[in-house]
């Protein structure tokens, strides 16, 4: 509710009107309740068929200028919402383009999924619907008011089962706040065993996993259906609740009522009307108790998107050379991932002059990946800096030191794209010209010309559908087009045949032959040969640091 009424001040004038559009419903929805009082006391009793008439006409306006009034509220309820969820979406796809890399993969697939999912919630809950009836609510009072001056006895009785319906509504929602929060933990898991199906479908069945696979999706639809019918009761019974007041109102409305009339304190139409007041007061009331997990929801969204929002993000602005050379320097670098027990590695400096080749070597996971990445920038070192032409990495403009360097990771990934849109995402005003020099380098002509639309085929799936060596080819030219100082290569030939080992060993002797600084992830003993500067990351904690004074001018096939 708090955020509702945070949306509502954000557009006073608008609220203002939303308002005014409910009291004049509200007030016009009076008119039934006096037609039925009218008709009962004076045409019955005087049978003057032109009062009928004016009263029916008089009410038939009533309704219709009723109707308009809420279709018009309805309207203005939109914009109330409308530029807000638009913020909110934006805001949490923002977060997930641009947080910084190392945060977001402290979150789970699962956890992230959700909280851009959680962007329905909080629509689905300051929807113009919902917002028409919280603001119907209120005007309950003007029901109970009117029903006071027909009769205080009866109006007291009202009030009485108006509370009664909103105390319960408020238990009803407490009682489901558990079980949805655990049934969204649940989905979460949930979803995380449907990726893993999505994803790896020939590790399913290749190694006959669909078993265990099974057993757990089962686990976890199990719990979430015991959740959901758990939850299911409970709205059930606060409906059945809600049903059973409002006929216990009636009753009670009608005996009291009839005592009344016999009393002579009360004639027949004001009893029937004070009914149908009493039924209109208790409609809001009942209508707003139910939305109670639709709200809830909203909240569990909110405050995961309020966490989501904290993370921190990339740099928006920073430092920047005109020419930078290609020089870099690791100065003490350290670097450890959360829960660990120790550093993957420290104490480690470098400097890699400008037109250097630097081989990174290693065992599996000894961090020449995550070395990779630090240089590009990607994660940030637990302590120590990186240093390029004498900036550090933390301070410079993240987009300016991206252009500057040409970065092929270890498992490529691409955009749902076209291919040329792909290749050019960080050089957006490569000519053609360029980039089908790139695509010559590459190796890339045959598939180019074998594609039905060239430079337009559209890349699916991420590109995991194409084959290894065509998706590290691509990898290849979208770095080339950068054409940035410093190169970045992270087992550029693992899964290649010997043709494209011999295309990327191509392509890194003539980078290196135009003076652009390389380094290179690898465990070929040719490339290790060709360096300046050997990093030995499988010497534990502290690398090994290997320096050559005449290096070859050139990278052989590998």
């Amino acid at each position: 509710m708090k955020e509702l009424l945070r949306r509502l001040l954000i557009r006073p004038g608008l609220t203002l009107e939303l308002v005014l559009a409910s009291l004049f419903a509200n007030v016009l929805a009076l008119a039934p309740s006096l037609f039925v009082i009218q008709v009962l006391n004076r045409y019955v009793a005087n049978g003057v068929n032109s009062t009928l008439m004016t009263l029916t006409i008089g009410v038939a306006i009533a309704i219709a200028l009723e109707f308009s009034f809420r279709q018009v509220r309805n309207r203005l309820a939109k914009g109330i919402s409308a530029k807000q969820d638009e913020q909110i979406a934006l805001a949490s796809f923002g977060v997930l383009a641009t947080a910084k890399a190392g945060s977001i993969e402290r979150l789970p697939p699962g956890q992230q999924r959700e909280i851009i999912a959680g962007i329905d919630n909080i629509r689905n809950a300051y929807g113009a619907a919902n917002i028409s009836s919280v603001l119907d609510l209120p005007f309950a009072l003007l029901f109970l008011g009117v029903l006071y001056l027909l009769t205080p006895e009866l109006g007291i009785i009202a009030t009485l089962f108006a509370v009664i319906a909103f105390l319960i509504g408020l238990l009803m929602t407490a009682a489901i706040r558990v079980p949805t929060h655990r049934l969204t933990d649940t989905a979460r898991r949930a979803n995380l065993v449907t990726f893993t199906a999505i994803q790896e479908s020939d590790t399913l069945r290749a190694f006959n996993a669909t078993h265990f696979l099974t057993k757990a999706w089962k686990t976890q639809i199990s719990f979430a259906q015991n959740l959901y019918r758990s939850i299911i009761a409970r709205q059930g019974l606060l409906v059945s609740i809600s049903q059973s007041v409002v006929g216990l109102m009636a009753a009670t409305l009608m005996a009291v009522g009839a005592i009344l009339v016999v009393e002579g304190k009360l004639d027949v139409g004001a009893l029937i009307g004070a009914n149908i007041l009493a039924a209109r007061a208790l409609q809001p009331i009942s209508r707003f108790s139910q939305m109670g997990e639709v709200f809830l929801k909203a909240k569990q969204s909110t405050t995961l998107l309020n966490e989501f929002f904290k993370l921190p993000r990339e740099a928006e602005t920073g430092s920047a050379k005109q020419n930078y050379t290609g020089s870099l320097e690791l100065r003490d670098i350290g670097f450890s991932y959360q829960g660990t027990t120790g550093p993957l590695f420290e104490s480690l400096s470098v400097k890699i002059p400008a037109g250097s080749i630097c081989v990174i070597n290693g065992t599996n996971g000894a961090g020449k990946t995550t070395l990779a990445r630090l240089i590009v920038g990607l994660i940030e070192p637990s302590r120590g800096q990186i240093l390029a032409d004498g900036l550090d990495l933390r301070q410079v403009h993240p987009e300016w030191w991206r252009k500057q360097v040409m970065y092929m990771p270890q498992e490529p990934g691409f955009l749902n794209a076209t291919l040329e849109e792909n290749l050019t995402v960080n050089a957006p005003d490569t000519e053609n010209s360029q980039l089908n020099q790139i695509i010559d380098a590459s190796d890339l002509r045959q598939f180019l010309d074998e594609t039905p639309n060239g430079f337009e085929t559209p890349i699916t799936d991420n590109g995991r559908k194409l084959a290894v060596g065509i998706r590290r080819r691509l990898a290849l030219a979208r770095a080339l087009t950068t054409n940035g100082k410093l190169l970045v290569f992270d087992e550029p030939t693992e899964g290649m045949d010997k043709k494209g080992s011999a295309v990327v060993s191509s392509v890194l002797s003539s980078l290196h032959s135009q003076g652009h600084t390389i380094i290179i992830t690898s465990h070929d003993t040719n490339v290790i040969n060709q360096a300046n500067i050997f990093v030995d990351l499988t010497s534990k904690p502290v690398p090994k640091i290997r320096r050559q004074k005449k290096p070859s001018s050139e990278v052989p096939n590998e």
